[in-house]
């Protein structure tokens, strides 16, 4: 097997007798034909291992119920490039910055899409020390996800030790973050509720399920024309694929999303990817403790959609 190849992935939730055991253990032991602790060490270190969604650390000891995702790599290092890749910063200081991601980059490496992502534009930004981590990490800096086809607002540490410490404010739910969407039909004001598992047939997808994690969005119609909706979402759970799966489940799916959405209505209305925007984003900067609160613009092609079907006076007033 060549250095860049990475073959398929698995998941699973956390059990009784894996609680509090150190996670290169549990994966070593559930995967003894893959490889010895330190291949999985090694997977870990490289950012192919994720809990709840989100890279960690190979001592961590996870809980009853955590969902772990990893994929199995060749042990050669992959090497990034750092690319001039243009980066639309919002707020930038020593320590961190926030960008406003176009719909269609992707965040981080990984097998498709080695170069061209977000973290080859902020290694070729902030240099190769970024994140305090070597160029062997595919996640250097990343302290939380978008879907490819969203867009709007993602966080970047320009340090190891803040990045450890936005990782922990993401994972202890101290960061808010509100998403704009435009969805099919109109789910008023209301709570979206439902545990987040991964799909028992399509390992790829998420989906509403007794066994999953506790999830709960925060919905809010802003404004509605015929078949169509604008709302706005705020996240109390982050669970991978929570807003899509959400408003899937409610029967409002997002407009041109091609897993979770209605593919007769996004031919219809010519929708070419998930109309999902991360709007808003604050928390508490780490280093210097400064209430840090950065909005991203409504993307052109969601506000010229709005726009054709005169959604956006009272969405103007909404902010």
């Amino acid at each position: 097997m060549k250095g860049d190849e990475i073959e398929e992935g698995a998941s699973f939730l956390i059990q009784d007798t894996e609680v509090r055991v150190r996670l290169d253990k549990v994966l070593a032991a559930r995967y003894k034909n893959n490889g010895s602790r330190t291949y999985f060490q090694m997977l870990i270190e490289k950012g192919l291992v994720l809990l709840n969604g989100e890279p960690v650390k190979k001592r961590f000891k996870p809980n009853l119920g955590d969902e772990v995702e990893l994929f199995f790599a060749a042990a050669p290092e992959i090497p990034l490039i750092p690319q001039p890749i243009p980066l639309h910063i919002l707020y930038e200081d020593d320590y961190l910055l926030i960008v406003d991601k176009p719909a269609g980059m992707v965040v981080h490496p990984a097998p498709g899409n080695w170069t061209g992502t977000f973290v080859n534009a902020l290694l070729y930004h902030c240099g190769y020390s970024l994140g305090g981590a070597s160029l062997d990490s595919l996640r250097p800096g990343i302290v939380h996800r978008l879907d490819k086809e969203t867009s709007g607002v993602l966080v970047a540490a320009k340090t190891l030790p803040v990045q450890q410490k936005l990782m922990e404010l993401f994972a202890n739910r101290q960061v808010y973050k509100e998403y704009w969407a435009i969805c099919l039909g109109n789910p008023g004001n209301c709570e979206l509720k439902g545990s987040i598992g991964r799909h028992p047939v399509h390992r790829k997808q998420m989906t509403v399920r007794e066994d999953g994690k506790e999830a709960l969005t925060l919905c809010e119609t802003l404004e509605v024309r015929n078949d169509i909706c604008l709302v706005r979402l705020v996240l109390s759970t982050g669970r991978t694929h929570q807003i899509r799966v959400h408003l899937k489940h409610a029967g409002h799916p997002i407009l041109g999303d091609s897993i979770y959405g209605n593919k007769q209505v996004n031919l219809k209305y010519r929708a070419e990817r998930q109309m999902l925007h991360a709007r808003k984003i604050a928390f508490s900067h780490p280093i210097t403790h400064q209430k840090i609160v950065t909005e991203a613009p409504l993307p052109p092609d969601m506000e010229q959609f709005l726009k054709k079907r005169d959604m956006l006076e009272r969405i103007k007033k909404c902010g």
